[in-house]
């Protein structure tokens, strides 16, 4: 084993400068479950500091031209251009995920810099039935807090740092604490091509995000996360009257019709479910199929989960690496533990999920009770249950029968019939015919308990600012 002494040590941004923190967070390879290196663990002076200079930087930040921050913003999106091999194997060593899927993230977060550089909210002019003339405009709120997970931490990260530095807001960033890693390269990146201040970034343990919410200078939490932590930063923020942006829980129907093809539909809705070892907000969670085509449709299903292990995600052929941290690893077990107790008939097999790594094969359940767990609550990796139906508007009530409401898929030879079925779903996206179509220029958010506000596109970049209006007398 390598010694403690020779692992990399990764640093925190402060103020445009990289500094350690008073101790260290281990980070951990999901496919070894080896520590390979640190991570600064930040204390609340630490954040005091970088919430202070994020606000020095506000003033000038705000007051530099639109266009100027866009160049910045393209800058630093070819930037990651440039870094995409490294910071690729980075984070497939400390999220998990497959080479592939790394290299897609971190080319996605380049392109919502790219994309956010161009955009702007231009003053919109009224005038009153009276004569007087308004200016209605986007301002910047001031210090943004940005707060990523560890299923798509870089790509999560840009979400929000792209729209809140165009929109002229400053950034006190916090990535989890099981992925830090490519992200605090991302922020070294950054201040290299930002003004001192203007993005701060630090790592910590459980303390740090609380912190964050209950800071009384900072304007905003932006958060990607778990429905019940983003009721605790709702709580926690409710002091200040923080502007939130919360993307949180699913538990995402799909939803395939009887005219649909089967064996083609299930290797689309396969990739839906089991992308990331299934550590997806948006991934397919529970399979609502068609009596007529059930048999069929699970065959293939169960095919592909036997074609595709998992395996170390920077092997050869990899499609699906090992669940991201030994928390979330022992939860999915206990779900799967508890399904097998229950009684519930399983179409393949877990595996040996001994270790080191923390791998579990696709677990695929066959028409589990819906009020049983698998079904009630979001796994969040490699567990999923088929479920049988016969009727539209029974389906229709049984998908909507959940507190979630993220996303949602619809599957079927008919577009129109499709169509009318996802107008029913009560999710903040529907796909018709495909699933995972998310960009930057289509709003993204939750209804239900699955989030607050709206991410991507204009409406994301609007979530970033404050109206302010102008009236001119007569």
């Amino acid at each position: 084993m390598t010694s403690v002494t020779t692992l990399p040590a990764f640093k925190a941004v402060i103020d445009g400068r990289l500094v350690d923190g008073p101790d260290r967070l281990p980070v951990t390879n999901p496919a070894t479950g080896e520590i390979f290196a640190y991570a600064p663990d930040c204390d609340a002076a630490q954040l005091d500091d970088a919430v202070a200079a994020a606000r020095r930087a506000f003033a000038p930040w705000s007051a530099t031209p639109s266009e100027i921050r866009g160049d910045k913003l393209r800058a630093i999106a070819a930037k990651i251009q440039e870094e995409l091999e490294p910071l690729s194997c980075l984070l497939t060593r400390e999220q998990g995920k497959t080479l592939a899927e790394a290299r897609l993230e971190i080319e996605t977060a380049a392109r919502w810099f790219a994309y956010y550089a161009d955009q702007d909210l231009p003053v919109e002019e009224r005038r009153e039935p009276d004569g007087r003339r308004a200016e209605i405009r986007r301002v910047p709120l001031g210090v943004v807090g940005a707060v990523a997970p560890w299923n798509f931490p870089v790509q999560l990260m840009a979400w929000k740092l792209a729209p809140a530095l165009k929109a002229g807001n400053t950034v006190v960033a916090k990535p989890s604490p099981f992925t830090p890693l490519a992200t605090l390269r991302l922020g070294e990146l950054m201040a290299e091509l930002l003004p001192p201040g203007t993005f701060n970034i630090l790592t910590g343990g459980d303390h740090l995000g609380p912190l964050m919410s209950g800071h009384p200078h900072i304007d905003k939490i932006a958060f990607t996360g778990s429905t019940a932590t983003g009721k605790a930063v709702m709580r926690s923020a409710a002091g200040t009257l923080k502007r939130l942006t919360l993307e949180l829980g699913g538990n995402d129907p799909a939803i395939v019709l009887a005219d649909a093809d089967p064996e083609a539909v299930a290797e689309r809705i396969y990739w839906g479910a089991f992308r990331n070892a299934g550590q997806v907000c948006i991934a397919a969670k529970r399979i609502y199929v068609h009596d007529a085509i059930y048999e069929r449709f699970a065959e293939k299903m169960v095919a592909l989960a036997h074609a595709y292990p998992p395996m170390p995600g920077d092997a050869p052929g990899a499609r699906m690496g090992p669940v991201q941290n030994r928390v979330q690893f022992e939860r999915v077990k206990t779900m799967i533990e508890d399904a097998r107790a229950s009684g519930l008939t399983f179409l393949t097999e877990p595996g040996d999920m001994a270790g080191p790594g923390y791998f579990i094969a696709p677990t695929i359940i066959d028409n589990p009770p819906d009020d049983s767990a698998v079904v009630r609550e979001e796994p969040f990796g490699p567990l999923l249950p088929l479920l049988r139906f016969t009727d539209v508007d029974e389906v229709v009530r049984r998908a909507n029968a959940s507190e979630y409401g993220l996303a949602a898929s619809v599957w079927s030879a008919d577009m129109e019939a499709a169509a009318a079925l996802g107008r029913r779903l009560e999710a903040g996206t529907v796909w018709l015919n495909t699933i995972h179509g998310l960009t930057p220029t289509l709003p993204f958010g939750g209804h239900k308990q699955s989030g607050i506000g709206v991410e991507n596109a204009e409406e994301g970049l609007r979530e970033y600012t404050n109206v302010q209006v102008l009236v001119k007398a007569a």
